[in-house]
């Protein structure tokens, strides 16, 4: 039985312009939020498909929350065309987009002994402290990824730069618990 996936959050940047005057930006973008005493970047959020962005005056952008790679392309697009539109003509309109970050969620549906998993999975990859975290932290060096395990079975894949290495990290975290017969 293959557990599927569910994509929470992906976060990628990229660079659309050498600089952005960011006030200008406010002004233009309803809903647009810049408080440099708070935060050096705009905050910017669209409805479709959903987003915000953290625009930099480096020219740097931000893009965190779409729920897939696709629609992070998407909404960059968009994005880079929106800013020209309102005045940035050095707008990168197909910039170089990079994931550094998906958050998935998957579910083995049983119930599972974090305990046992501890001892199993030995303690050089994992972090496991009840007091402070309900969950086991799982560090798999390749893919390069963190699973969070639950005692409820659920698991948070993080640090994936592509859907298929969170994929993989569900798929050993499934095969360690069977071989250890936890599963």
């Amino acid at each position: 039985m293959e557990s599927t996936i569910n994509i929470e959050n992906v976060v990628a940047s990229t660079k659309l312009a050498e600089e952005f005057d960011l006030i200008k930006i406010e002004s233009e973008l309803e809903g647009a939020e810049y408080n440099k005493e708070k935060f050096p970047g705009l905050v910017y959020r669209v409805k479709s498909p959903r987003a915000a962005f953290l625009i930099f005056t480096s020219g740097k952008v931000v893009c965190t929350g779409a729920k897939n790679v696709e629609d992070v392309r998407t909404v960059i697009t968009n994005m880079a065309q929106t800013l020209k539109s309102i005045g940035f003509q050095d707008v990168n309109l197909s910039p170089e987009i990079h994931v550094q970050n998906i958050v998935a969620s998957a579910d083995l549906k049983t119930d599972l002994n974090l305990n046992a998993i501890a001892l199993g999975l030995g303690l050089e990859n994992i972090e496991y402290e009840p007091e402070q975290f309900p969950g086991l932290v799982y560090r798999i060096k390749t893919p390069k990824v963190v699973v969070l395990i639950f005692s409820s079975g659920k698991l948070v894949v993080t640090g994936g730069k592509s859907p298929e290495e969170c994929e993989e990290g569900v798929k050993i975290v499934r095969v360690q618990l069977e071989n250890l017969g936890l599963l």
